[in-house]
């Protein structure tokens, strides 16, 4: 009852997706929990399929997984060009744009994304949503001296701010030593006008606004696994 049905969801979209990965290809890794369950199926599939690949993690997070599932790893120094990646996603909108980051790694995400030829997506049918900002901060990750500056300048756009903290109450660190501003817009009405105010403020490293980056997405429902082309979209 209740949200038992989402870790199968989950895991059933992250296992569709890994169908996708082909031998002698560069994939991108990214974070988060159901990526997880793809992570640990390309670890299966390397092992009795004999599947050769390079993995690219996103995160510390993914990088161990990584190497516990048995996925060689590798640079984007050494390759620069991703033949796929596979990824999460904490909402994603009718047109396939998408706000990550609620993982701490969405700047690392962004560059694997970018340096990717597809960028595959797997989520449950919960986040998926008509317009972006329903219900779900943005993720915006800043430089610590600027926190107080982009605070200040989000704040007069609009946006409502909170500095994330751990468990303790220290502000989180991201990978690249970084903050994390969670910000509430409410339902954002034009994501690119927003995405490129926000990046204009100093000390703004990336945004969790992913903006016409995703080929495919992969939905775990309730009973299945739902697949939406943004060619077909």
């Amino acid at each position: 009852m209740g949200l038992d049905w989402v870790e199968d969801a989950k895991k059933r979209a992250a296992i569709e997706a890994a169908k996708c990965v082909k031998d002698g290809s560069v994939i991108g890794l990214g974070s988060g929990s159901t990526v997880a369950y793809a992570i640990e199926e390309i670890g299966r599939r390397i092992m009795e399929e004999d599947l050769h690949i390079l993995g690219i993690p996103t995160s510390y997070q993914s990088f161990l997984l990584a190497v516990k599932s048995g996925i060689p790893v590798t640079t984007l120094h050494e390759h620069p060009v991703i033949d796929l990646t596979i990824d999460g996603a904490d909402q994603v909108d009718s047109k396939l744009n998408m706000i990550k980051g609620m993982g701490g790694a969405l700047t690392r995400e962004k560059i694997v994304a970018a340096a990717s030829k597809r960028l595959i997506i797997v989520v449950d049918e919960r986040k998926l949503t008509d317009k972006l900002g329903w219900g779900q901060p943005i993720p915006i990750e800043v430089l610590p001296f600027a926190e107080p500056l982009v605070s200040k300048k989000i704040r007069e756009i609009g946006g409502k701010t909170s500095l994330r903290e751990t468990r303790k109450g220290t502000p989180y660190i991201t990978d690249n030593g970084n903050f994390i501003l969670d910000v509430d817009f409410g339902i954002i009405e034009n994501p690119y006008e927003l995405n490129e105010k926000l990046k204009m403020i100093p000390g703004v490293i990336e945004t969790g606004l992913f903006l016409d980056m995703a080929h495919i997405v992969y939905v775990g429902t309730r009973t299945s696994v739902k697949k939406i082309d943004r060619l077909r979209s």
